[in-house]
């Protein structure tokens, strides 16, 4: 008997649903309502044909039955629907019938009538169908869609209005037609598609919402509001609108729900974690309506004010451009309606609680350079800066590793924050440790400028940052402006001392971290050989091109010393010439090295040992140019133009800074870009007193 059963609903469960019809299809998306009541007239069903003059009456109708009864049949049939015989016109009409037929995502003829159309006739049409098999309204397809799903994702708010009144029983024109014994029954009705839920557990006020359509919000709203409560876990209409910036819609799923609407958002979020991304008003609107949501975290664990430490300042900066000393106590007036101060403000005991990761609010804040965030945080618990994460990091030793300066010259200028300065994580390592390991010569400026910086504390391995500094410099050739060497040279002058290790070991595991490739070391001098060899066969050809050219020409034949320099006797005229002549000196004995390092004819240390001298004369060799340049022009402009000749001599050696172009970079540039870009977000908050990083510490 249970393999009988079995067997029974075995082919019903590997039934396939009907395929829709395309003629119906058609009649459905065109909304052609006399289309429609010829398809589904059971008259016609029955044969009996003396209805078809009447429904034909439509052009547009015959021409879809003039296409569909002369197409090629085979093409249209399916594995889950017969074609009929041509000649069996009972069995075409009975298979018009097929309301329950699905299009390939799932749809039905009602989802197509509600997606594609909302004026009368597509309303007719919705009604015939309804009248025929009401079940179609609550029907979903493959994605969990509704008809009223579709009709609010296109916007149609009536066609909205007539499935809501299709549901209550009425005739889809607004009057319902239940007796009130039924009232009861066709609320349910009404709830049940309403509260309905797709794939995305997304209603269709989620749709609306989506669109941008507050009319149509309020009339789903108006027919229940208790629709904004729903999904009760998931994204809530709420969440979706402030991601959406719809803040007129975020006021009206409020005000029209009776104030019961769900706050839930994706990924444990609520809508207080959007909030804090979209600005200030909708934050602190949140925050009035439901205060309980800033304890609530995610599935990471992230309260909203993990969120909100992470997002700067909402400051004027036109004024605060430039920011100075005096401008500190009105930038953090003006940050006392940011995000972060909102949240905190209504809870501050988030400022202590970690995320899945170990990490607290001002740690967040610090990897992503949010300087005010920090600042606020400091002012409102100077203790929340010792916090350390996981890897007992605290939010310096995160700045370091993240290569966020501002920060770092944050905590560098605040005298409150000293104690946090030489704070060591969980390998030994200090903020300085990590600056030298980074190689950042611009992080390990601000660190090395503050005297409370300790330069001999080591790490678990013994450690010291003169240690690690010496550990980053490669062996073989290197240029010696580079930041590694510029980091292990200022710590060496400073005082720093080595560790705990013994010089021959230490030594000894350099030489092991620090591997020796040959023929890296190969490459390296062929190819800087190849490019240096350019600029110095210029620099040559230059030189000796000045050598005959030069300022203020050559005496007339017929004078005494016919040909000779007409300039010639002035002590310009001959530092000229020396300059002119040790430029064209340097620039030979750099061609000529390069030529020689380049030759593989040559042994390595000899090519390494050429290729710096030629580097060397290379230098001097501009040096020597510039002079001549400026010493030029100085002799032929001075006795007409004094001042701009010697404006040219004092502009002139500008070039030879060229030579420590990331030095300038990181305390030049980098003072520039402190000033214009972070300083509006630094307020130092120590009490009353409010410190800025002096352009010294950089």
């Amino acid at each position: 008997m249970v393999a009988s059963g079995n067997n029974t609903a075995a082919p019903l469960a590997n039934t396939l649903p009907a395929v829709i019809n395309p003629l119906l299809l058609a009649t459905a998306c065109t909304g052609s309502p006399k289309g429609l009541d010829l398809l589904l007239n059971s008259k016609v069903a029955a044969g009996d044909q003396r209805v078809l003059p009447f429904a034909l009456g439509s052009q547009r109708f015959r021409d879809l039955i003039s296409a569909y009864t002369s197409s090629d049949r085979s093409s249209l049939a399916t594995p889950t629907q017969r074609i009929p015989p041509h000649d069996d016109p009972e069995a075409l009409l009975a298979e018009m019938l097929m309301l329950e037929g699905v299009a390939v995502d799932g749809d039905t003829v009602l989802h197509a009538v509600a997606t594609y159309g909302e004026n009368d006739d597509f309303q007719k049409c919705a009604q015939t169908m309804c009248s025929k098999a009401r079940q179609l309204l609550f029907k979903q397809n493959k994605n969990g869609d509704t008809p009223l799903h579709c009709a609010a994702r296109a916007g149609k708010s009536q066609m909205v209005s007539c499935l809501i009144d299709l549901a209550r029983g009425g005739g889809g024109d607004g009057n319902s037609s239940s007796s009130s014994s039924n009232n009861g029954g066709s609320t349910d009705r009404v709830k049940e598609l309403l509260e309905t839920e797709n794939e995305l557990k997304e209603t269709a006020l989620h749709e609306a919402v989506r669109i941008g359509d507050n009319a149509m919000v309020e009339l789903l709203l108006q027919e229940y509001p208790e629709l904004a409560s729903f999904p009760k876990d998931g994204t809530s209409p709420l969440f979706l609108a402030i991601l959406l910036q719809e803040n007129i819609i975020v006021e009206t799923l409020y005000s029209k729900s009776n104030k019961k609407l769900s706050y839930s958002g994706q990924k444990g979020q609520n809508a207080l974690h959007a909030a804090v991304l979209r600005g200030t008003d909708v934050t602190r609107k949140i925050l009035k309506w439901n205060k309980n949501l800033s304890t609530e975290r995610d599935e990471k664990g992230s309260t909203p004010l993990h969120f909100a430490a992470a997002k700067y300042f909402d400051v004027v900066r036109t004024q605060l451009g430039l920011i100075r000393p005096f401008f500190a106590a009105a930038a953090l007036r003006q940050s006392r309606g940011s995000v972060c101060w909102l949240v905190l403000d209504a809870n501050p005991a988030a400022l202590y609680q970690a995320d899945h990761d170990g990490l607290y609010p001002i740690h967040v804040a610090a990897s992503v350079g949010a300087v005010g965030s920090i600042a606020i945080f400091v002012d409102a618990s100077p203790s929340c800066a010792g916090l350390r994460d996981a890897k007992r990091r605290t939010f310096l030793h995160v700045a370091v590793e993240r290569g966020q300066i501002d920060v770092a010259g944050y905590a560098c200028s605040n005298r409150l924050l000293s104690w946090v300065l030489n704070m060591r994580d969980a390998e030994g390592n200090t903020a300085l440790h990590l600056a030298v390991q980074a190689g950042s010569l611009r992080m390990f400026s601000v660190l090395f400028g503050n005297r409370q910086v300790r330069l001999n504390l080591t790490n678990n391995n013994g450690e010291t940052p003169l240690d690690i500094s010496r550990y980053k410099i490669p062996r073989g050739m290197y240029y010696g402006q580079n930041s590694e060497p510029k980091i292990h040279d200022s710590l060496a002058l400073a005082g720093a001392t080595n560790g705990s290790c013994r010089l021959d070991h230490f030594q000894q595991s350099y030489t092991q971290l620090t591997k020796h490739d040959e023929k890296e070391e190969s490459d390296k001098v062929r190819d800087s050989t190849q490019t240096l060899a350019i600029g110095s066969v210029l620099l040559a050809t230059v030189t000796f091109g000045a050598t005959f050219a030069l300022p203020g020409g050559y005496r007339a034949d017929d004078h005494v010393n016919g040909g000779t320099p007409t300039l010639a006797g002035r002590y310009t005229f001959h530092a000229f010439i020396m300059a002119n002549t040790f430029a064209l000196i340097f620039a030979a004995i750099a061609t000529i090295g390069l030529m020689y390092s380049g030759s593989p004819l040559f042994n390595s240390r000899s090519r390494k040992t050429y290729l710096v001298t030629a580097l060397y004369c290379m230098e001097t060799s501009v040096a020597c140019l510039i002079a001549t340049f400026a010493v030029g022009l100085y002799m032929v402009l001075a006795p007409v133009a004094h001042k701009t000749a010697i404006a040219i001599c004092v502009l002139s050696p500008v070039v030879l800074l060229s030579k420590n172009m990331e030095f300038w970079y990181y305390h030049v540039i980098g003072i520039v870009e402190w000033s214009s870009n972070a300083s509006t977000q630094q307020c130092v908050a120590s009490g009353k007193t409010l410190e800025y990083l002096s352009l010294q510490n950089l």
